[in-house]
């Protein structure tokens, strides 16, 4: 009898499944009676458990000054004003600013790594795994184009337990025209290697979030590096030319525009 039940009862599908092709979101999956299959319920608790392990990550500062070593681009280790993991998931506020060394560091650069058009800041935000991962791929994409379009660089910014909001400081300490924050973000259930890009004109410390523009889940099973990277390089060419960030500037990237080109 129990055979029979047992044969009588296995995961039924969802109707749905076929949608999963076009997502890594957890969809259709499928029900044994009236519970979810082991399979899912196993599946979520992994999922759970990498999203935890992203958020407590170190960002592999060495690695990724090794990795950026054949761009030849000048390159900065700072640190928030954050005294440990836990201080900064409970005080925002902290990891919005730099530390005094940090501080010092920027004020004693010489002229000649001021004022230029972007400062890219490199951060490990809510997960540094993402950081370790798809910073080098997506610099590889961009940087070409940042050089091809005549945007100069500031020193790039390496910033340990940062926010995005830190890149107002820097930026501002480095009297770059533009920041480019690249940050992991808060991860999720589906992904917790994805990267965010924000892109703030004329950055000042107290700048606020409609003042900033986000390309957000820059990873290879989301926004792709090459579009992310050409998307990036877009609207920092349009945030000069219109002098503005934020809700007045649209991004309408052409991807297929800039490829026939």
């Amino acid at each position: 009898m129990n055979r029979e039940l047992q044969h009588r009862n296995p995961v039924q599908e969802d109707p749905w499944s076929s949608l999963k092709a076009f997502t890594t979101a957890r969809i259709a999956i499928g029900r044994t009676g009236t519970a979810i299959p082991l399979k899912e319920v196993l599946s979520f608790k992994l999922a759970h458990a990498h999203a935890r392990d992203a958020v407590y990550s170190r960002l592999d500062t060495m690695l990724i000054q090794e990795q950026l070593q054949p761009f030849h681009i000048d390159m900065l280790l700072l640190h928030s004003s954050v005294a440990d993991r836990q201080e900064y998931l409970q005080r925002p506020d902290k990891g919005r600013r730099l530390d005094a060394h940090s501080i010092e560091t920027l004020h004693t650069l010489p002229i000649s790594s001021l004022q230029k058009d972007v400062a890219i800041i490199i951060a490990d935000g809510l997960s540094a795994t993402a950081m370790n991962i798809h910073t080098l791929p997506l610099l590889a994409q961009l940087l070409p184009m940042l050089k091809s379009a005549g945007i100069s660089l500031s020193p790039v910014c390496l910033i340990e337990q940062a926010r995005v909001a830190i890149g107002d400081e820097a930026g501002e300490l480095l009297k770059a025209r533009m920041t480019l924050v690249l940050i992991g973000e808060r991860p999720g259930l589906s992904a917790a290697d994805s990267m965010g890009a924000y892109i703030t004109f004329n950055p000042r410390i107290g700048n606020t979030d409609e003042s900033r523009n986000c390309i957000s889940n820059i990873r290879q099973e989301g926004l792709q590096y090459e579009q992310a990277a050409g998307k990036i390089c877009y609207l920092l060419q349009e945030a000069v030319r219109l002098q503005l960030s934020g809700v007045g500037l649209k991004d309408n990237y052409d991807a297929t525009a800039r490829l026939e080109g």
